[in-house]
């Protein structure tokens, strides 16, 4: 494996993250952005996660500032990618949006480069003729706080070249990641095959009003012994992912029960800019949410 620069494209909640995680461990990181002012959230993004980085693996704050010293911001894709050994994609989960995306990588991105897409729950193989070089497409997805949940997902699609998945599957590890390779295309991967559905059974509850938010969390921890429930985990998430996977599988299904789950993320969390736990409230408010009271487990 001989990446070192890495553009990460998007710099959400997750995005950030990656791009914070690769400097931290010595890469240098490009961070590409749609507009100045994407970029300068982005930079206040990254910046938050140095005491993060601090509290929970005690790193100096030394080293977390020489780690954002490696980062560099751009709104221009050509400049982003200029000397990119690796793109990491992480732009909306929407089919369209990455499709565009990936049209106007392949036209400007060295030939060297290799790109990965950190989709959710969308497969490479969706994308892998719009990048220009299916060969050096792959997936690589991370679990929502990085630096602790510290998983990565390397996934092919038929196209993909072995030796590129193999220095992917080595770069992850070099991020200190925990690389789980997955040799077959399977939509949400490993974690999210499991986590998704286990948050829309949630939601559903919730949108059929069968119980609100802390009694369905509350059941979920009491009986399992988890320290978050679904909401809790969804707030990290952020409440924007959420509603973009359940607008889809609305459009794609015409499902009511999501078309009703939609609207309620829409007009209950998102226009009210409850996104979750990085905006200060979503399904609970921080820094002190409910769920993190002494007596919420309690009868």
């Amino acid at each position: 494996m001989n990446f070192k620069n890495i553009t990460v494209a998007g710099s959400g909640v997750l995005g950030s993250q990656i791009a914070f995680q690769a400097a931290f461990k010595g890469f240098q990181v490009s961070v590409y952005d749609i507009n100045d002012e994407a970029i300068e959230k982005a930079k206040d993004r990254i910046s938050k996660l140095k005491p993060r980085y601090q509290k929970d693996l005690g790193a100096s704050e030394e080293y977390v500032n020489s780690a954002y010293d490696l980062i560099t911001f751009y709104s221009d894709l050509a400049q982003a990618v200029a000397n990119a050994d690796l793109v990491i994609e992480a732009v909306p989960e929407v089919v369209g949006i990455k499709t565009d995306f990936y049209k106007q990588l392949g036209e400007v991105a060295p030939e060297k480069t290799i790109f990965a897409t950190n989709s959710s729950t969308l497969l490479p193989s969706q994308f892998a003729e719009a990048t220009g070089r299916p060969e050096k497409f792959l997936a690589l997805h991370f679990a929502n706080e990085i630096w602790r949940n510290n998983t990565a997902e390397i996934m092919k699609h038929p196209g993909t070249d072995m030796e590129v998945f193999n220095k992917v599957v080595e770069f992850a590890k070099a991020l200190g990641m925990v690389a789980l390779p997955l040799h077959k295309e399977q939509p949400g991967y490993i974690l999210n095959s499991l986590l998704v559905p286990f948050l829309e059974a949630a939601q559903m509850l919730l949108v059929k009003e069968v119980a609100d938010v802390e009694t369905i969390d509350k059941t979920w921890m009491v009986a399992t012994g988890a320290p978050l429930g679904p909401f809790a985990i969804l707030d990290v998430v952020g409440v924007t992912t959420a509603y973009n996977i359940t607008s889809a599988k609305a459009q794609a299904s015409g499902n009511e029960n999501f078309k009703k789950l939609a609207e309620l993320l829409k007009t209950e969390y998102i226009d009210k800019g409850r996104l979750g736990r990085e905006t200060g409230e979503g399904f609970y408010k921080y820094p002190n949410p409910s769920f993190m009271a002494s007596d919420f487990l309690k009868s």
